[in-house]
């Protein structure tokens, strides 16, 4: 009798949670007006670098943080702003984290590289380019992202939650950073996955 009534349980949670539960809407122009803060918890920033011709190396960024401003009557005028450790560069091997955020990334000197977006356009549903300055290094460029609006909802605790996918690529070079180049690539490529909550 104790085993059917705690199966009985637990399927009538799974189902209520099934019932709670609601896709993210992909639709810009759903999301309710407000500031958003980086749910750090679901968020990263990995990048890839070629190394000698052979394979792409792979890192990631373990301290960052990013906030944005947000109006569905005008969604394309969103400040979005971003701020990332550069000497928390981790490659999984101990020396490489210790030594390669000075060598590639300056970060004795610039600890903190920031990006700043100025425009963003929607090309197509869901989907666009976000433009901004990237300072890396003490050198500020312009970059721009594709990004990928995944959706906004309500999540499991009640929070009005949002999450973006995000590609591009940089070249170290342009930015002063030339160690190694060409043997460890010029070009760093980035994949960032973020999602936020609204304040």
């Amino acid at each position: 009798m104790f085993k059917l009534l705690t199966r009985l349980m637990l399927t009538a949670s799974l189902m209520t949670g099934a019932v709670a539960y609601a896709a993210p809407d992909a639709n810009p122009a759903n999301m309710p007006a407000g500031s958003y803060v980086l749910e750090k918890t679901h968020a990263s920033i990995n990048a890839k670098v070629m190394h000698h011709g052979y394979a792409f190396y792979h890192f990631r960024f373990d301290k960052f943080d990013a906030s944005y401003d947000f109006d569905p009557k005008n969604p394309t005028a969103s400040k979005v702003v971003v701020t990332v450790d550069t000497k928390s560069m981790n490659t999984g091997y101990a020396k490489a984290d210790k030594e390669f955020p000075v060598e590639f990334l300056a970060a004795d000197k610039h600890p903190t590289a920031t990006f700043k977006s100025n425009k963003i356009t929607i090309t197509q549903g869901n989907k666009g380019t976000m433009a901004g300055d990237l300072t890396l290094g003490g050198v500020t460029k312009p970059v721009t992202l594709d990004v990928v609006f995944n959706g906004a909802g309500k999540d499991m605790w009640g929070a009005m939650r949002s999450g973006f996918s995000a590609t591009t690529i940089i070249k170290r070079s342009e930015f002063g950073l030339t160690k190694y180049v060409p043997a460890i690539g010029d070009e760093v490529a980035l994949a960032i996955e973020v999602e936020f909550v609204k304040k």
